[in-house]
């Protein structure tokens, strides 16, 4: 049995409805995440459909260890959780190769070259970065977006006292002008110093630091420890 076919056995267990719902939430996160807004769309599921349509079916997934739940936060101010919009979340698998698996991308794909980061609106970077930051298990991710406008950042963590914003670039051109206008502008007293995922080398910025994303897991183990970053000063 393979393993979609074991997690699809144990969806299975439920009600004859809520196992569709589950399912259909399930098979419907792929194609969510690779729209340039990866803000989950209960409409994507099913037309017409509410939140109280697939709520149960999406606690479901969380619990089972299935899917990672990352919620919008208004704010990047340490509790993150007080700010966290609940309404507004977006949800990865638990790792690239169920991405793989759920969109039947040839194993040969992932594991060669860095073709299937660059598609997909960068899906599966996005999930790679977050796979690895989800390895520090008391560390709350979430992510920005500015009211009425494209402006996000794709995560922001909180490793104690400090908040580390967070760009994933899957494409050659790394410009991160979401980031930069969020540290630099809309936050810039807040003297933060962002951190971006991409395929370039390591690279060093007053504002920013890129990290490749080769290095991602070493790079996310020694964030408690990392001097640079800083929260509000007081």
């Amino acid at each position: 049995m393979n393993i979609l076919a074991a997690y699809e056995a144990d969806i299975s267990k439920h009600t004859a409805e809520q196992t569709q719902r589950v399912r259909m939430v399930w098979e419907s996160i792929p194609a969510q995440l690779a729209k340039e807004n990866k803000k989950f769309i209960y409409g994507a599921v099913r037309k017409g459909a509410r939140a109280k349509d697939f709520e149960i079916a999406i606690q479901w997934l969380i619990d089972a260890g299935l899917v990672h739940k990352v919620e919008r936060t208004r704010d990047v101010k340490v509790p993150l959780k007080f700010y966290a919009d609940i309404d507004a979340f977006k949800l990865y698998l638990l790792d690239i190769g169920l991405l793989g698996a759920l969109t039947q991308t040839p194993s040969d794909q992932i594991l060669i070259g860095d073709n299937v980061f660059s598609e997909y609106k960068g899906a599966f970077t996005e999930n790679f970065v977050l796979q690895q930051l989800k390895t520090l298990v008391n560390l709350p991710i979430y992510y920005y977006s500015k009211d009425n406008s494209t402006q996000e950042v794709d995560f922001i963590a909180q490793a104690g006292s400090k908040i580390l914003p967070i760009e994933v670039k899957a494409e050659d051109n790394v410009k991160a002008k979401s980031l930069a206008a969020f540290i630099t502008h809309d936050f810039a007293s807040y003297h933060l110093k962002g951190i971006r995922f991409s395929m370039l080398g390591f690279r060093e910025q007053d504002w920013m630091e890129n990290v490749p994303l080769y290095a991602a897991r070493a790079y996310v183990k020694d964030f408690g420890t990392k001097t640079h970053f800083f929260s509000k000063k007081k």
